[in-house]
């Protein structure tokens, strides 16, 4: 079998967004990345840029992924991911590791598909079930609409509810602002009064995306969580002042979850865990594709140390089926506010991956590739040219 074409659909799509706790109707652009063999083998995979598989590839990333990438792969063997995988990484000074990711993990869709396989058994089968946590926008709205929010989250069967907080936003005067000074009195208290809503009994993560500029913030709300007995502290300052997190990695006994989005996949994350700049490691599909995350458990593993996954979609689900509980424990299910209608499948999918349970599991999914039950016509009549 070799690759014969690699190419890329973009189309539209209608999406409902929340921001700076207001809705907006608009239309996104999503994309459809597509790998053809000669024997009729095709793979395929959605999005690629921001939050998860929901935003598709920008004009520039394709542009770069046909005049670098598809040269350099056609009339391979489509089953050599990992000679592609380090080829490619030769190239991260022009082709940012998105656009790696993306070229990863459709040519795993590929064979899994070729083989009738979901992703996750061809990696090596694990589990079939996740743990999932509710993962919250930022300024979702006053600290009672977080609380009851967090409630409503417990009673439809989540174990776990993950705060992002304050930023760029200003909770008292309710407008934005340029992310200084940071709202940590705002944060402590909403952390305080959502412990006091659900309970002992439910566990409780906090991100603030790494808007706190200085270690004395970041240590004294990060004292205050653990009082609180929060599980994970995520990505609370700058992901470039690796000395400051050793130094917070030192001072709290809350671990450290971290780095969140900084690049370099595994190479970035394996420096971080040695130097004790983390105590959990943090990584998605589109730092390092489907291979990268898979290695970088493997590291996690060998140190001990969790590997959680950012970010919801359809291959951190089939990474979560072939890895253990013990390394990879959680999913990422959001991001979630009242008012967003997270079960209903976007309009060129049949299904949503990841539906829960009333126990807090999601399922992985189990069709062939990634899982897409894909509507076709939806994407020709709705695509574009950029």
């Amino acid at each position: 079998m070799k690759i014969t074409d690699l190419k890329v659909i973009p189309f539209r799509v209608p999406r409902r967004e929340f921001s700076y706790g207001k809705f907006t109707d608009t239309t996104v652009i999503q994309t459809l990345t597509k790998v053809i063999t000669d024997e009729g083998a095709e793979g395929y995979y959605f999005g690629g840029r921001i939050h998860g598989d929901l935003e598709g590839l920008t004009i520039d990333n394709i542009a770069l992924l046909d005049s670098k990438i598809k040269p350099m792969i056609l009339g391979f063997d489509p089953f050599d991911r990992e000679k592609f995988w380090h080829w490619m990484w030769l190239l991260t000074y022009i082709i940012p590791e998105n656009v790696i990711s993306v070229v990863d993990m459709v040519l795993w869709d590929l064979q899994a598909r070729a083989f009738g396989l979901p992703v996750y058994k061809l990696l090596g089968g694990c589990r079939d079930k996740v743990k999932a946590y509710a993962s919250t926008y930022n300024n979702m709205g006053t600290i009672e609409e977080y609380t009851e929010f967090a409630a409503e989250c417990k009673v439809k069967g989540y174990r776990h509810f993950k705060i992002h907080p304050y930023y760029f936003w200003d909770p008292i005067k309710k407008q934005p602002d340029p992310g200084r000074p940071s709202h940590i009195e705002q944060d402590i208290e909403l952390c305080r009064a959502v412990r006091a809503r659900v309970g002992d009994d439910m566990i409780l993560s906090f991100d603030p995306f790494g808007t706190y500029r200085t270690y004395e913030e970041a240590l004294r709300v990060g004292r205050e969580l653990e009082r609180l007995k929060f599980y994970w502290y995520e990505h609370p300052m700058f992901e470039y002042r690796i000395s400051a997190y050793k130094k917070l990695c030192q001072e709290l006994s809350i671990p450290i979850l971290a780095p969140e989005i900084i690049e370099g996949s595994i190479y970035t994350r394996a420096d971080w865990i040695s130097r004790g700049a983390s105590d959990m490691s943090r990584i998605d599909v589109l730092r390092g594709g489907i291979t990268g995350v898979k290695k970088m458990a493997s590291i996690c593993e060998a140190f001990g140390v969790k590997c959680e996954i950012h970010m919801s979609g359809w291959a951190n689900m089939q990474i979560l089926g072939a890895t253990s509980e013990d390394v990879c424990e959680y999913y990422e299910r959001g991001l979630l506010t009242p008012g967003v209608d997270y079960d209903t499948p976007q309009p060129y999918l049949e299904e949503i991956c990841d539906p829960l349970d009333s126990e807090g599991y999601v399922k992985v999914p189990q069709e062939p590739g990634m899982g897409y039950k894909i509507k076709w016509d939806y994407i020709e009549e709705n695509k574009v040219t950029l």
